[in-house]
């Protein structure tokens, strides 16, 4: 693991960057040709109302010459040519409007903002939209295209009329070819951010995955460590009342069988510790619920350390002020929880243990404190500490034995009384639990 996830981690990194590269290049090229056939488009749809506009135009020119007779010249004849009407003669600007927003819509470009305006042979602005003369200098941004209206009957007549134009401005060409593909770019967008998602996903999965294995691991040689100082203790215990002299004395034979008898214990404890741990995973942990004096709990608890802290010279300081101390919980549960508590404060004290434990009464609940004056806890320590199998370091502190599951159960005890457990430590000065506990309802 520890050399296939850093192969892991690159392999997928470039992977990504090379989804990115593909992807931009992908997109550059798709804008390249939406602008290419945007600009085709509309230029198409202008080239077919400028054809619109040739034919109206052609149709209306006539060459007007007077009827007298016969053709005949003299000084006072002279030729009447009158000039075919102009664009802004035949057609009103919303005439014109409408024909160019049909013919864009025609072509598909129908969320295309333009501008447009017809020219006369001289340049002057025969009509046109409000905003074409601003946007119309900006050659930047917009795009222009001049389209020649020159009537088909035109040629015969030649030099008797100039040539008008259409001059359509899209402003914004690029911003517009973008909002085109908006859906396109979003969804890209979306695809490269659920990539990226499972991306992170996939590692944290990684690394929860080495995680457990360390954990399991450590688990594993807490559990051998625990099991096999009591089993070579009984063995050794079971070798000595081999001995003929050893069975001929009754004493001896008392404290060796004393010895297995402890040590059996000592076992049985690991294996319900384990069996709870078994239990809380699936989620089966049932209260068998009665009436429980909370003090009365704590006092059991501490009986049952005597021996740990006479051994490490502790001392415990009782004020139970909590003026109503019932409950309804699981005796065993509850009793294990309390006891786990002050096991915790006494294994990860330094030399004496100076041990508080504390009750006080609110208005609907009883809180329990056990302060400790041990090693205390790191910032990320306290994050973990409920965590299954964690263990938080005990830097010179090595005899600290555990599986790391007396927090853990501590905290699905609490959670399935529906309590609350809140806790405060200061590296090197010490921890504080703090358990908030419902009174008893009256019945």
């Amino acid at each position: 693991m520890k050399r296939t996830f850093p192969v892991i981690v690159i392999l997928i990194t470039l992977s990504l960057l090379g989804l990115f590269i593909i992807q931009s290049s992908w997109l550059n090229n798709l804008f390249e040709i939406r602008n290419a056939e945007l600009l085709n488009k509309a230029y198409q749809a202008s080239a077919t109302v400028t054809a619109k506009l040739n034919n109206t135009n052609a149709a209306s020119q006539r060459l007007r010459l007077p009827k007298r007779g016969g053709l005949t010249f003299n000084p006072d004849f002279h030729l009447h040519l009158l000039k075919p009407p102009t664009i802004d003669q035949r057609f009103t600007f919303q005439d014109i409007n409408q024909m160019m927003k049909q013919e864009f819509d025609a072509v598909g470009l129908k969320e295309i903002k333009f501008e447009f305006a017809i020219v006369g042979p001289t340049e002057e602005i025969e009509m046109a939209t409000k905003k074409f003369s601003a946007e119309y200098w900006d050659t930047v941004l917009n795009k222009r295209m001049y389209l020649p209206i020159v009537p088909e009957s035109a040629s015969d007549f030649e030099g008797l009329s100039g040539t008008e134009y259409l001059v359509v401005v899209v402003p914004d060409f690029q911003k517009q070819a973008w909002a085109s593909l908006k859906w396109v770019f979003a969804g890209a967008v979306l695809f490269m951010l659920i990539i990226i998602a499972a991306f992170y996903v996939t590692i944290r999965s990684l690394l929860n995955q080495k995680k457990l294995s360390e954990i399991k691991s450590d688990f594993i040689n807490n559990m051998t460590h625990e099991f096999k100082t009591p089993l070579a203790t009984i063995s050794l215990a079971v070798d000595a009342i081999r001995n003929e002299k050893v069975q001929a004395d009754p004493d001896k034979m008392k404290y060796f069988s004393g010895i297995i008898k402890e040590e059996n214990i000592r076992m049985n404890k690991h294996v319900e510790t384990i069996l709870q741990a078994a239990l809380m995973e699936k989620q089966e942990l049932t209260l068998n619920l009665s009436e429980l004096h909370v003090h009365d709990i704590i006092q059991k608890a501490l009986d049952n350390h005597q021996l740990q802290l006479q051994d490490k010279g502790g001392i415990v300081e009782l004020t139970l002020n909590a003026a109503n101390d019932g409950i309804e919980a699981d005796e065993a549960h509850f009793t294990n929880m309390i006891s786990n508590l002050i096991d915790n404060a006494i294994k990860y004290s330094k030399d004496k243990p100076l041990i508080r434990i504390a009750t006080h009464s609110t208005a609907k609940h009883i809180v329990i404190r056990v302060e400790d004056n041990g090693i205390g806890m790191s910032k990320e320590s306290l994050k973990r500490i409920f965590e299954k199998f964690y263990r938080a370091h005990t830097g010179n502190l090595h005899n600290v034995k555990g599986f790391g599951l007396g927090m853990s159960y501590v905290k699905t005890v609490i959670d399935a009384h529906k309590g609350k457990i809140k806790v405060d430590s200061t590296l090197g000065k010490g921890t504080v639990f703090t358990v908030e506990m419902a009174f008893m309802k009256n019945k």
